[in-house]
């Protein structure tokens, strides 16, 4: 997949939150895709018709950014561009949570993914959010695959295991590092690769989408074998590295 990606140099137009900006652009081209970042209602549309995949991460939402998030998706929408919702801390707060369920009334996902705590939030179970981390008393597994049911969309859980399922198939991984939980937006980049990879081959998503978590976390072990004895900062440009290295 990657070295098609990277042939493709597909264009992602990431609505996403102010802290992760940087390191998703360039976690964007260490895979080989194309980022672009707005969050300007006057252009939102016209950007999301030109991609090739869209991200919407309500990290950081306002109003505004949430009015130009239903412009871009619904133009997603029109122009067949897979969309990849990151509803970060949906359930912390109602105004989260009333925006995230306007985001998927008005506007069809092609994933949907988030933490154990946030996507119980989005099936009605029980959860708990701390911060942007959140937890839930469901298997990922289970969790994974009733909320896609629920939403109709593939749902993917990231945690300590890992679960994708569109509701008929799911798949469970358990590479990855714990590291990845010390360094802010990696949750946020794997959104925005997921929608890489599902831009390549729309009518694959559901395993585009566990072979994307399955590269990432890949990437993330390895980064860890050669930083663990430097510290978390050399991991983070190692990660990069790693991503980068994939092919």
């Amino acid at each position: 997949m990657n070295t098609q990606l990277r042939e493709l140099q597909p264009l992602i137009y990431c609505m996403t939150n102010d802290v992760v900006t940087n390191f998703t652009a360039n976690g964007l081209l260490a895979i080989g895709a194309s980022p672009v970042m707005s969050k300007n209602a006057q252009e939102s549309g016209q950007l999301a018709a030109a991609a090739n995949g869209l991200l919407l991460n309500t990290g950081t939402l306002t109003d505004a950014q949430l009015e130009a998030m239903i412009i871009a998706g619904k133009s997603a929408n029109k122009h067949g561009v897979p969309i990849v919702l990151d509803p970060v801390a949906v359930g912390a707060t109602t105004y989260r949570t009333e925006s995230v369920e306007r985001l998927l009334k008005e506007v069809d996902m092609t994933v949907v993914r988030g933490n154990a705590g946030e996507i119980a939030s989005l099936l009605g179970a029980h959860s708990e959010i701390k911060g942007v981390e959140g937890m839930s008393n469901l298997d990922p597994a289970t969790l994974a695959e009733q909320t896609a049911c629920k939403l109709q969309t593939i749902v993917c859980v990231t945690g300590e295991t890992d679960a994708i399922s569109d509701g008929a198939t799911t798949s469970v991984l358990t590479q990855g590092h714990a590291w990845l939980t010390k360094v802010v937006g990696t949750g946020c980049l794997l959104g925005a690769v997921i929608a890489s990879y599902v831009s390549v081959k729309k009518d694959d998503a559901t395993v585009l989408t566990t072979e994307a978590v399955r590269d990432y976390t890949i990437a993330a072990e390895r980064a860890y074998e050669t930083s663990q004895y430097a510290g978390i900062g050399t991991f983070q440009a190692h990660f990069l590295d790693e991503l980068s290295k994939q092919t």
